[in-house]
């Protein structure tokens, strides 16, 4: 059951409904092979998974300078507005979920790091997107607390709604707001990484989203 009254449930996209490591892999080695820098072997690349992607090539490749930033993110997202976005992989058991929780009418929304537009492709082309309330995506320099306190501005969430994702941004940017936030074991977190932000529970599989919300 809910630790409390939850209103809505926010999921987070990659790494929760989706698994995007492949299109995200491929993308970061175009990028990085464009200018010259060594590919990175794609299960090193898991980690990066989650925050956003700016973050993840100033990891990769030590570049500080906006600019270069800017443009290694611009490369990627060529290739993953072309074929990046459709390599990702539902998890096992979401589209069950999420149509149980659906049904019960519950709320749901996301709230992801990626760009909305690639958001809306990928829950399209699985069929999920009328599950959905919103998308709030991220873009470079926008935190998933300042998506949160957003959304929470415009009144599209509030203090009840409860925020749902396999990494500890998501988790921080959920108590930033004064949310509660559940973490997933099946995405690309740790269980060390989710339990250090003590998360309200943990949950093991996608059928138990449908038991943690008391359907």
């Amino acid at each position: 059951m809910l630790p409390r009254p939850h209103d809505l449930v926010i999921f987070d996209l990659d790494g929760t409904l989706s698994d995007p490591l492949v299109g995200i892999a491929r993308s970061i080695n175009y990028s990085l092979a464009h200018y010259g820098y060594e590919q990175v072997d794609p299960d090193r690349l898991a980690v990066h998974i989650g925050p956003p992607i700016d973050q993840a090539f100033g990891a990769i490749t030590g570049v500080e300078s906006g600019a270069e930033l800017a443009g290694l993110v611009s490369k990627y997202r060529e290739r993953y507005a072309e074929v990046g976005y459709s390599e990702n992989t539902l998890y096992p058991g979401i589209p069950e979920a999420l149509h149980a929780l659906s049904a019960a009418g519950l709320p749901l929304g996301v709230c992801t790091s990626k760009r909305v537009d690639f958001a809306e492709k990928i829950l399209t082309m699985f069929a999920l997107r009328s599950h959905f309330g919103f998308v709030s995506g991220g873009d470079i320099g926008v935190h998933k607390w300042q998506q949160l306190e957003s959304l929470l501005a415009r009144r599209q969430i509030s203090r009840s709604s409860i925020m749902v994702g396999d990494r500890a941004v998501d988790l921080v940017a959920a108590h930033r707001n004064g949310l509660q936030a559940a973490g997933v074991l099946w995405g690309h977190g740790s269980r060390a990484e989710l339990e250090n932000e003590r998360p309200c529970c943990l949950l093991a599989s996608p059928a138990e989203l449908v038991r943690f919300a008391g359907i």
